[in-house]
């Protein structure tokens, strides 16, 4: 049996895309909102998937699960979102068993981040996760993984300096527009949606500029009031965006939608515009850039620009690899020790069946047999050979699988223990 194949036939994946492969669009058909997860979450139900997470941000979208074949969980990203097979074959990755779980530290840990030292996807594993258990798509293995991954994060944030200093795609956004813009405290600066993002990059611009012309346009005004009252922005009508894009001097648009939701029809431009399209899938029609008004800057440019402060994190990264390995350690310990666990119940069990024989003998033979006295002396001695055996199975140097093999003969354990794994 292969050291990591938990379920004898299931094998543990993580499949997806990254920014280091797939580009804006092609992670945009690939993107999955909340609704999108939860499709995805039912039809692994369906299916009988053992146990399943799916994560989806701006720069990545990733099914960590268990399956006979990682084509099981192509087949659940494909059917719920708009990328096809081909697509996901010329960028994605599959990792199998103990890459696989390497991959979700380093993702986690945010060395595989965009912006180096970016831990937003964390809170992403943490949401996926719980989201996974109440769909009972969440085995022993994979929330134990999870949190080893969300421990060795905060230690890497606590005992490192790599996510130190003011660097993200929002901040990027802000040091972008300071380099591209004069005078950016008079600017009019419209936010049309409420991404993450976008949010952070106006909360940036509402400390740094003091800016009091900062607008906010959702489709969903409730949730502008809310947010705009945060960072004290101002609030307008959906109906009124193409107006107010007119007026503005600086676009932010950071919408959850699929398709493009501004494109050069609705710009009646008197002055020139500088539009920052945070948005996955793309929000922000191409042909926008036939005005010759218009600058269009996407997360991606954004999320290249790099600074003195990314240089200082890179110096970082053995130190956090370390502590990665470290934690990855104990987790595979506990894989290890999780793998005998079946043997050893079934010998506990074998043993007890002996005792259990020898018992009813003498209870027949002894007419002073002490039963109490007996069954005590009996489990005390099981208890001492069972932990014997686990001793040594943990022993480094031994070799598990040829132990385990070897125990399942002597005692003739294969039918009791097959049915614990």
């Amino acid at each position: 049996m292969d050291k990591y194949n938990i379920s004898r036939s299931n094998y543990f994946y993580a499949i997806g895309l990254s920014y280091k492969k797939a580009d804006a669009h092609i992670r945009g058909r690939f993107s999955l909102n909340e609704d999108g997860k939860e499709k995805l979450l039912h039809q692994a139900n369906e299916n009988g998937i053992e146990s399943l997470i799916v994560t989806s941000t701006c720069n990545r979208t990733e099914i960590y699960g268990f399956a006979q074949h990682p084509y099981q969980l192509i087949k659940l990203l494909c059917d719920n979102t708009e990328g096809t097979v081909e697509e996901f074959q010329r960028v994605a990755y599959i990792h199998k068993n103990q890459e696989a779980i390497a991959h979700m530290f380093r993702v986690g840990s945010g060395l595989d981040s965009q912006i180096l030292g970016d831990f937003e996807i964390i809170s992403q594993l943490k949401t996926s996760a719980r989201i996974s258990k109440k769909f009972s798509l969440l085995n022993h293995f994979t929330e134990r993984l999870v949190n080893a991954v969300i421990q060795a994060s905060k230690r890497i944030k606590t005992e490192t300096d790599i996510s130190s200093g003011a660097t993200s795609v929002s901040f990027a956004s802000v040091q972008y527009i300071f380099n591209t813009m004069e005078d950016v405290t008079n600017k009019n600066i419209l936010l049309f949606g409420t991404g993450k993002i976008g949010r952070n990059t106006c909360e940036n611009l509402v400390k740094h500029t003091k800016n009091e012309h900062i607008t906010l346009i959702n489709r969903t005004k409730d949730k502008a009031e809310k947010i705009a009252g945060k960072f004290n922005l101002l609030v307008k009508d959906y109906a009124n965006l193409q107006e107010e894009i007119s007026y503005a001097d600086i676009l932010i648009v950071a919408t959850g939608a699929q398709r493009p939701t501004i494109d050069k029809h609705l710009l009646q431009l008197k002055k020139p515009l500088l539009i920052l399209d945070l948005s996955i899938p793309k929000n922000v029609n191409e042909n926008v850039k036939e005005l010759e008004q218009v600058s269009l800057v996407h997360l991606d440019h954004l999320s290249q620009i790099t600074d003195e402060t990314l240089e200082k994190r890179r110096e970082h990264i053995p130190l956090a690899e370390s502590i990665i390995e470290e934690v990855k350690a104990e987790f595979n310990c506990w894989l290890e020790t999780r793998k005998f666990v079946p043997t050893i119940k079934a010998l506990k069990h074998k043993l007890s069946d002996f005792a259990a024989a020898e018992l009813e003998i003498q209870r027949k033979k002894l007419n002073d047999f002490n039963e109490t006295q007996a069954e005590l002396i009996s489990n005390n001695i099981i208890q001492k050979i069972t932990n014997h055996f686990a001793h040594h199975l943990k022993e480094d140097g031994v070799s598990t699988d040829e132990s385990l093999e070897l125990i399942k003969k002597v005692f003739q354990l294969e039918e009791l223990s097959k049915t614990n794994v």
